[in-house]
């Protein structure tokens, strides 16, 4: 009988495996194509919306999804490193005449790839969520959508004066591109 079931935990193993490698192979193929990608998520962020606004519920859903990116969002827009921390080394090793011009590079805490993820595992949830009517609170939803533009716009305010004070550009706007002669 313990062999049973071992030997059924092992099959489920290796199914789960397969299943997990096939998904890794197709996000592996799909990473190069930043515009696909995007435009796929945007149209299906229009969808949900459109849905949401036709549907006449799951405010509470939508208010969620939009905080959950704009949280995605910000993370994105953030450095990895603490900048003020660097900054207050750099200070010192400027006191001491030690100043070195090395290249930082800007990382962020959340990579392109992975906030596209998010999003979509986002969007795909609060989907199905839609199918319930469970989810569907009964909510004054202009009030959410002016609670949702006051934290937008407090936020990146906080986030721009952020970049300003620290001198750092997350997106590729405006930074030069260097190509190959050939």
């Amino acid at each position: 009988m313990r062999m049973d079931e071992t030997d059924k935990k092992a099959q489920t193993m290796a199914f789960v495996k397969k299943y997990q490698t096939m998904y890794q192979m197709y996000m592996d193929r799909l990473t190069p194509h930043v515009t696909f990608r995007w435009g796929a998520l945007g149209g299906g962020l229009l969808l949900f919306f459109l849905r949401v606004a036709y549907g006449e519920g799951w405010y509470v859903v939508c208010y969620g999804l939009a905080i959950y990116l704009l949280n995605q969002f910000l993370a994105f827009l953030t450095p990895k490193f603490d900048v003020s921390l660097q900054q207050d080394e750099e200070n010192d090793e400027l006191e001491a005449g030690e100043r070195v011009e090395e290249f930082k590079p800007f990382i962020r805490r959340l990579p392109e790839f992975k906030f596209w993820h998010n999003s979509i595992r986002a969007l795909a949830e609060c989907s199905v969520m839609t199918l319930f009517r469970i989810f569907d609170i009964p909510v004054f939803w202009p009030i959410l959508v002016m609670y949702l533009i006051l934290l937008f716009a407090l936020t990146m305010r906080r986030q721009i004066q952020h970049m300003i004070k620290y001198k750092y550009t997350p997106l590729d706007i405006g930074k030069k591109r260097y190509t190959s002669r050939d």
